[in-house]
């Protein structure tokens, strides 16, 4: 732990702390405050929503797979969705891959509604500030030491959720993770979504998925494209003659490093930019489109797992396991975006649902730390499975009730019934 030879200001001071406001670390915000603790969420970006507003534009994992899908999310997640529809930017979609009915929205509007809808709990905001230490006393956190264009600074809370996505508190306090990559399986590769404007979405549409593919591979064959992933998707949004992608693929990367992160995003926009050139110049309906945007930074599907009280196993998804201390459902399949051309997908048997227990949000060894979304503890299959924004939401909302609930009872996280 790193010894700082000046006194840090204290610059806020909050009885619960989220770090990260993307889909996990917001609802998180909106549930501790609204179970009556005063609650601050730190972002390092300008505005809320972590990957639902800088990468992607559409929820998964609200619904099961099956032909007959049946919602599995509820609570102050859908009501997202619904403040969503009151703006008339979300549209329901069958998914590209059978995932799942996909909720599709524009992450614009969608920043605001995290705002509004944060902001409404009564929950404060801190923009514009990177956590990077932390100040512990025992086995507790005590601060965040904090950085901003105002220098490093302190903020004090009693308890914290990390919703970092990558673990960030865990780390810095030296609790145990697990770093993707390291148990033989590689860590899932790297995507820099695209939207493309100008588009015939009707001629678009009349191309299938199987000629798609078909005519990903007869282009690589060709020698005149380089698309690495020869599948991905193309959607509708809730504009008119607008589409977005996931189709980029950018392996073996730790999305830790800033160097490799660094050539990443570099490799991201490039590929994007020759996936525009293909679908303009071979897919009917895309003659005439543009490219509107890249993601903000490009999306990381996996970096550090915790080891908490319990890990989530494969063996858990595919045997649709319950558990007495659930906190939400999946019926999400593993979705492995291994290196290579195309994905790895296993299905719950049966279009079935498993619970996610409320151990996987606790980590080892810090007694006043919760964690929500994607750094949750799980093997890398269950992660693949698990880490749908739909489910990172559903564990935000019990995340952030527990961190309250911790504080009106004088406790910790790891002590709740």
């Amino acid at each position: 732990m790193p010894v700082y030879t000046q006194e840090l200001p204290i610059v806020a001071e909050a009885e619960v702390v989220v770090l990260g406001s993307g889909s996990a670390g917001s609802t998180a915000a909106i549930a501790a405050a609204r179970t009556g603790a005063d609650t601050l969420l730190v972002e390092r970006y300008g505005f809320l929503g972590g990957t639902s507003t800088m990468v992607l534009d559409t929820f998964y994992g609200f619904y099961t797979p099956a032909d007959q899908a049946a919602r599995v999310v509820n609570g102050i997640p859908w009501e997202i969705v619904e403040r969503l529809y009151a703006y008339g930017m979300v549209l329901e979609r069958p998914s590209s891959y059978g995932a799942g009915q996909a909720v599709t929205y524009d992450p614009t509007t969608l920043k605001v509604v995290w705002e509004q809808t944060v902001g409404a709990a009564g929950a404060r905001l801190l923009l514009h500030t990177f956590c990077v230490d932390v100040l512990k006393d025992g086995d507790r956190i005590s601060g965040l030491v904090v950085a901003s264009k105002q220098g490093l600074g302190l903020i004090m809370g009693r308890v914290f959720v990390d919703a970092s996505g990558d673990a960030d508190l865990v780390f810095k306090s030296g609790a145990p993770f697990e770093a993707a990559g390291t148990d033989g399986q590689p860590a899932q590769s790297l995507t820099t979504t695209f939207r493309l404007g100008g588009v015939n979405a009707e001629r678009a549409r009349a191309v299938k998925r199987d000629e798609l593919v078909k005519r990903m591979k007869a282009a690589n064959i060709s020698g005149e494209y380089r698309l690495p992933r020869e599948e991905g998707s193309i959607h509708a949004t809730p504009i008119a003659d607008v589409v977005a992608t996931n189709m980029t693929r950018v392996a073996y990367v730790d999305g830790t490093d800033p160097f490799e992160l660094t050539k990443a995003e570099v490799e991201g926009r490039s590929q994007a930019l020759e996936y525009t050139r293909f679908l303009r110049e071979q897919i009917p309906g895309y003659e005439h489109s543009y490219l509107m945007n890249f993601s903000t930074q490009i999306g990381i599907r996996e970096t550090r797992r915790i080891w908490g009280e319990y890990r989530l196993t494969r063996e858990d998804v595919l045997s649709a396991r319950q558990f007495e201390d659930a906190i939400a459902q999946c019926g999400a399949p593993i979705e492995d975006h291994h290196a290579g051309n195309n994905t790895r997908w296993e299905y719950v048997p049966d279009g079935g649902t498993y619970d996610i227990p409320y151990r996987v949000l606790l980590p080892q060894g810090v007694s006043n730390l919760v964690v929500a979304g994607r750094c949750l503890s799980a093997d890398h299959d269950a992660h693949a499975s698990v880490r749908s924004m739909g489910q990172c939401m559903a564990m935000g909302q019990a995340a952030g009730t527990a961190a309250a609930l911790a504080v009106r009872e004088d406790g910790t996280p790891h002590r709740l019934n």
